[in-house]
């Protein structure tokens, strides 16, 4: 029976192509508008049924062969309804009437829906209307379009990642970040270095219902990036050319003392200890108009390049797309910048009517040169691989001294013998003379076969390999520094890193739709195994005879202790399935699971199983709503499922061995090693159960569309590193413990404010995210976090709150004294603090203190707002984004107010007190006692609002159409990023959240500015 059916197949096509079938045919041809009677260009027109079809060109007109006279034609364009129409004849015009999100098909994990039969909560942005920003990279232009994500900028770097977190998703020392897929592949680490011009569409998958089928990797959320592939029928070249300049907005800036300013603080604090005054400082006046701004010094206009060339065509049987790029963005900071090249090619080729084959390939290429900017002053001495704190230490620098000679030279250093408390280098000469690059080179391709053996049976077989390969290269000349008080010249430094790794994944696809009456049905069954190896190696070299050779062999030293060489590797195997179902288009059922075998999961507890439901139901499809004209859509759903995170490390199960030990033997040295920790069989992932309940709604006919999510997740098996009976004779093992929960509310509204020859259309997104700890481990009551554990998570509480002492100004005089509690180090003038154990002295330390919870770097709202207007050829969009309710630790105030006199200091400490009659404002204390109270105590003193709005990007746009003409269109834009930033907060990025060591901040670690690259206002043409 099947051999007969696929003859007679064969010979229906022989009979037609030899023309002995009369089946009748022509040429139809028409336009595409709008309801507006403007042309739609690039219009998709496809023969019902096949896969022929054609686009319409500059004038919305098209012509298509080969059309049966009985036939229809689909017709169909991005933000319009599709619709079919039967064949009349040889004219056909169409008008198109706008559409919504609704009726658009979106991408979701391994295949794509209709936005209108999705269960879970689901976000979809498309990258054309991104393409004007002038940034590096796509998370960077997705801040504020996507309700409960939040994409802060920690730091200005150029080409540093952003820190995404998806409703709030935080673990205490698993990753936090999402999982990132990039046409199917789950990749390795983020997608900084892909070029964002060769992405077509960026969903973002926040649910269980949605995310479930990527299991213990799901968590977090998951962000699904779909890369160009022309239409049937489109073919297209474009040039995308972008310049422009970066500079740092005066709002921010640390506002220190000038040279002026400084010499008079350091003489009245010298007479006030009866000390003599240096002669540098006897007479402050000599440096007014001859001051020297740090600050000022290590920063530049930059110059910003972004060319991007593609080219597109597909046929029924062939498609490709080729995109290549280049970008060069110099960093505000001196001797800072960031290249990336880069090219994809995407192919699509059917060799027969139900065989598809595809490949895609993208290099990139990117080199990086980032100065030891972020951190604290002495940053470099916490982690000598990761030297930090240069901008930190500029501000710090007396404004006496000078960063380059009146003949253009540099001095070595920053400081006069006697009068200077700490050695200083000119850190401005270090910023120019020490390398910090690294070369990046990534190869992300995948090939895939598809196979159509039976009418709606697919199945794929996919290949996807991921290599990375980079070198970062660290070298110091004798004549810097960027260890606080060391003092060149010293010994030249070099510090190498390679580092290479592949991650390879191969899935196989089985994919059923099938409808019945009013049923439609589709199973997906899939397998998949992926496996990952990184090499690196690190090498510290020092005492190099000459600046000027700088090869491994001239070093006279090997820092043995830097030099270190690491293998990771982990395996992940699964099973996978879904089940989409609906009845009459109104009632949705998805179910799926995916189970997991990972190697980083102990011996004992290598699977784990991931299910999920969603429903949904149409509510506007049903008779009793059919009377509701204002009503254009209604659906309600609802999902539940499991999740978990693996990012728990790599070997964590395992008892680790140590081979730096020695033993003697009589008179003997010999090297031994030692079990270093305990191992756990049983270690597993954590696992995160989550449901969600939302509606989507249209109104007045699609004018108004709103989105609501409720979430409630609890995050259990929490790794934390567990104490253990000291008698074991280890301190502490990973193990699963904990529960964390998150909870929130997301909206997004879309208005369509004006339509017609003009348009506006508004996108607002509100988002609270809540968390809170609900079990540590057996035990332990608290963890601390930051340098001076100034964080703490205790149950009942968020996670990492800011802990310290509650600051109640100064002792103004005796009476006030004698009337609070101190210290035992306190006077008259000194900080005064809150007496939180109600014990009568303020104490700091231990776990009976007087500090407490003094601040929350997780906002209470998270707000992202865009407003795109139209008239004619011109178009203008305003996109914002923002967030309230958060605090931040101003920890590079620790040195910027230190009254010890050792620094610059901030402008306002002149405002200090001074003496009864003279008590200032009552934020600094005096400078002749109990300083150290003031600087080391950490304390509300050093949190501020981290509140702000601000205007990401303004673009104004004009495009010509020209008719007849060789080209399709041309645009031009100007763009502001970072235009306008609104916020009380005193630092310059209320973005922020560093570590001492200029780090990015870690689940504990949140909120906190140990002043990091400032985040530049760029403007592009």
């Amino acid at each position: 029976m099947k051999h007969a059916l696929m003859i007679s197949k064969l010979l229906a096509v022989f009979l037609l192509f030899t023309g002995n079938v009369a089946i009748a045919q022509q040429t139809v041809q028409g336009t595409v508008t709008n309801e507006r009677g403007e042309p739609l260009i690039g219009a998709t027109v496809l023969i019902k049924g096949t896969a022929k079809g054609t686009v319409t060109d500059v004038d919305g007109s098209y012509s298509i062969p080969d059309v049966p006279e009985d036939g229809t034609l689909v017709f169909s364009y991005t933000g319009y309804e599709t619709e079919e129409f039967s064949v009349t004849g040889t004219q056909l015009d169409v008008t198109l009437a706008e559409g919504t999100v609704l009726d658009e098909v979106i991408v979701v994990g391994y295949g794509s829906q209709i936005q209108s039969e999705v269960t879970g909560s689901v976000q979809t942005v498309d990258a054309k209307a991104l393409e004007d920003l002038p940034v590096a990279q796509m998370t960077e232009k997705l801040q504020g379009r996507i309700a409960g994500v939040q994409i802060n900028q920690a730091t200005g770097k150029p080409g540093e990642g952003m820190t995404v977190r998806v409703r709030g998703q935080a673990s205490i020392l698993a990753s936090s970040d999402p999982l990132y897929v990039v046409d199917g592949f789950p990749i390795v680490g983020g997608i900084a270095n892909i070029n964002p011009d060769e992405i077509q569409s960026v969903t973002v998958l926040k649910d269980a219902a949605s995310t479930s089928l990527y299991g213990s990797r799901a968590a977090n959320g998951v962000v699904l990036i779909t890369t160009k592939m022309p239409a049937i029928g489109q073919s297209s070249f474009g040039v995308n050319f972008t310049q422009g300049f970066a500079t740092v907005p005066e709002r921010g800036r640390p506002d220190m003392m000038n040279a002026e300013e400084f010499a008079r603080f350091k003489k009245e604090s010298a007479e006030a200890l009866g000390a003599p005054v240096p002669d540098l400082f006897q007479n402050p006046e000599q440096y007014r108009n001859n001051s020297f701004d740090w600050y000022d010094a290590m920063l530049r206009t930059a110059p910003y390049t972004n060319l991007s060339i593609s080219a597109a065509k597909r046929t029924e049987n062939f498609g490709a797309s080729l995109v290549g790029g280049f970008m060069n963005q110099d960093g505000v900071m001196l001797n800072s910048g960031f290249d990336r090249y880069s090219f994809r090619l995407n192919a699509t080729y059917d060799p027969f009517e139900m065989v598809n084959i595809g490949v895609n390939i993208a290099p990139t290429y990117t080199i990086r040169n980032t100065p030891s900017s972020d951190g604290a002053f002495y940053a470099t001495n916490i982690d000598p691989t990761t030297p930090g704190g240069l901008l930190y230490n500029a501000t710090l620098t007396w404004p006496v001294f000078p960063f380059e000679n009146e003949d253009g030279s540099l001095p070595l250093t920053a400081w006069q013998q006697g009068v200077s408390a700490f050695p200083t280098p000119n850190w401005y000469r270090a910023l120019q003379e020490i390398d910090n690059e690294t070369k990046t080179t990534r190869l992300l391709s995948n090939a895939y076969i598809e196979v159509e053996p039976l009418p709606g049976l697919s199945l794929k077989s996919t290949f996807n390999v991921d290599l990375g390969a980079s070198a970062f290269r660290n070298f110091k000349p004798s004549t810097t520094s960027t260890v606080f008080a060391s003092l060149p010249p010293n010994d030249a430094e070099l510090i190498t890193q390679n580092s290479d790794y592949m991650s390879w994944l191969n899935e196989n696809i089985a994919t059923y739709t099938t409808s019945f009456g009013d049923h439609d049905l589709q199973l997906l069954a899939g397998y998949s195994a992926q496996k990952y190896r990184m090499d690196a190696a690190t090498l510290s070299f020092s005492n190099f005879p000459d600046d000027r050779i700088q090869a491994i062999q001239s070093a006279v030293n090997v820092n043995r202790p830097q030099s270190t060489s690491q293998v990771e590797e982990w395996a992940l195997v699964s099973l996978f399935s879904r089940i989409n179902y609906d009845y009459k288009n109104k009632y949705l059922l998805q179910f799926s699971v995916r189970r997991d075998g990972s190697s980083r999961f102990g011996s004992n507890n290598r699977w784990g199983t991931f299910p999920a439901v969603g429903v949904g139901w149409v509510m506007s499809d049903e008779n009793f709503m059919q009377g509701i004209d204002w009503l254009s859509f209604l659906k309600v759903r609802a999902s539940y499922g499991t999740l978990g995170n693996n990012n728990i490390g790599n070997y964590t199960q395992y008892a680790l061995v140590d081979n730096t030990a020695n033993a003697v033997f009589g008179n003997n040295v010999a090297s031994g090693a030692f079990v270093s920790t305990l191992g756990n069989p049983n270690l597993g992932w954590e696992t995160t159960q989550q449901l969600d309940i939302g509606f989507d709604l249209e109104l007045f006919n699609g004018r108004v569309g709103l989105a609501y999510d409720y979430y409630n997740k609890n995050t259990t098996n929490l790794l934390y590193n567990v104490a253990t009976a000291q008698e074991s004779g280890f301190s502490n093992f990973n193990d699963n413990v904990g529960e964390l929960r998150f909870w929130g509310h997301e909206i997004a509204l879309t208005t369509r404010n004006v339509v017609g020859e003009f348009n506006w259309t508004t996108n607002l997104n509100l988002a609270r995210n809540q968390n809170e700890v609900l079990a540590l481990a057996d035990g332990i009551d608290r963890i601390f976090g930051g340098q001076f554990d100034q964080t703490i998570t205790q149950v009942g509480q968020p996670i990492g709150m800011f802990y310290g002492l509650v600051w109640d100004g100064v002792y103004v005089d005796q009476a006030d004294f004698d009337a609070n509690p101190q210290a035992p180090q306190s006077q008259v003038g000194t900080i005064k603090y809150q007496d939180v154990n109600g014990d009568g002295v303020i104490s700091y330390g231990g776990d009976n203190d007087d500090r407490t919870i003094i601040g929350n770097p997780f906002p209470d709202v998270i707000i992202g707002l865009v407003n795109t207007f139209t008239y004619k050829n011109f178009d203008l969009s305003i996109v914002a984004s923002g967030q309230f309710g958060n605090d931040i630790m101003v920890l590079s105030e620790q040195g910027q107010t230190n009254l010890d006199g050792v620094f610059n200091v901030l402008k306002e400490v002149e405002n200090r007190w001074r003496s009864p009659q003279d008590p200032g404002e009552g934020r600094y204390g005096k400078t002749t006692a109990a300083t150290f109270m003031e600087r080391d105590w950490m304390s509300s003193r050093f949190v501020d609002s981290g509140d702000y709005f601000t205007i990401k990007n303004i673009t104004l746009g004009y495009t010509h159409r020209p008719e007849n003409s060789w080209y399709q269109s041309i645009r031009l834009f100007c763009s502001i990023q970072q235009a306008l930033v609104l916020t009380n907060y005193r630092g310059s990025n209320p973005e922020v959240s560093t570590t001492a060591n200029g780090t990015n901040g870690a689940t504990l670690n949140l909120g906190m500015d140990w002043s990091a690259y400032p985040v530049p206002r760029t403007v592009s043409f």
